[in-house]
């Protein structure tokens, strides 16, 4: 296997990493290494990787957000799609989007464009592939509102373009599959007013900054909210806030984020997680399902 890589080192200009530290390029800060880590070049490189090492697992990382990384690591490769999957282009009547693009990035871009719908995204962390993949949204707004299609490419390289009806977009989820890669995304879009725009997107970063611990070693919403009901709250009244387990705690300023107050493990954020989970169920009934992924072996 090593030669493999060697000999795909020497010929693409992707990067390749072994024993890769990549719980730090998380926004957790924190967790283990992968076997292997990957920054792509672009869609072709992409495809030829994933042709030649068939065999390895993989994982795609977008900005780090929205993930824990286990304390042992994770024995497969772990892929970050580099600098040629964050383009960005206006084409006809719709909008062609890289899928490593910042969420916050494609807001911007569409403010100064003059594209309504696109305000949500600036009030959430990651990237327009992980976004498509959980049909992420905040604020009345979902990915799937705006969304055409994708394009992907498997694991064995092969490529496939999916139009919105056949992802199944629901809340936090969609039917992409773990060995399915976004690497670029259509969206339909329309003009609006500039000035409503911007006041949208204002509204959006104030009310973060009033209420999310948006400056703490975090990783966005911990759970998902279930039907009809609020996690954070749920959190709260199971007297959850501001629970600790070793360096990991639940944020006073809002119950549904864990905070990294320094040296946190994984191990030590991923129970407490889980004793909320507990606390939550014991108290309501209700079974809180994470949203941030958790990925490795457990110790």
């Amino acid at each position: 296997m090593k030669d493999i890589i060697k000999k795909l080192n020497d010929k693409l200009e992707s990067q390749f990493y072994y024993n890769h530290d990549v719980g730090k390029l998380t926004w957790f800060r924190t967790g283990g290494k992968s076997k292997l880590f990957i920054i792509v070049e672009d869609k072709n490189e992409l495809e030829i990787i994933l042709n030649e090492l068939s065999i390895i697992k993989f994982y795609i990382i977008g900005s780090g957000s929205n993930i824990l990384i286990r304390d042992k690591g994770f024995e497969g490769g772990i892929l970050k799609l580099g600098k040629e999957f964050n383009k960005i282009k206006i084409h006809n009547n719709s909008l062609q989007v890289g899928a490593s693009l910042y969420d916050m990035q494609l807001s911007n871009f569409a403010m100064k464009n003059r594209l309504q719908g696109f305000e949500f995204y600036s009030g959430i962390p990651g990237t327009i592939g992980g976004a498509v993949k959980m049909n992420a949204g905040c604020y009345g707004n979902e990915t799937k509102d705006i969304l055409n299609k994708v394009e992907i490419i498997n694991i064995k390289g092969e490529k496939k373009i999916i139009s919105k009806d056949k992802l199944k977009l629901d809340y936090r989820k969609s039917n992409i599959k773990p060995d399915q890669i976004i690497t670029s995304v259509d969206f339909k879009f329309k003009y609006g007013n500039i000035e409503q725009i911007k006041e949208k997107i204002n509204f959006i970063k104030k009310h973060r900054n009033d209420t999310q611990p948006i400056t703490e070693k975090t990783s966005g919403s911990t759970f998902k909210n279930p039907k009809n009901k609020f996690a954070a709250k749920l959190i709260e009244e199971a007297g959850c806030k501001g629970m600790m387990n070793g360096n990991a705690s639940i944020s006073k300023k809002h119950a549904n984020f864990i905070i990294n107050n320094g040296n946190a493990t994984a191990t030590e954020i991923e129970k407490l997680g889980n004793e909320v989970v507990e606390k939550v169920y014991k108290k309501f009934s209700v079974l809180l399902d994470w949203e941030i992924k958790i990925i490795g072996d457990k110790n």
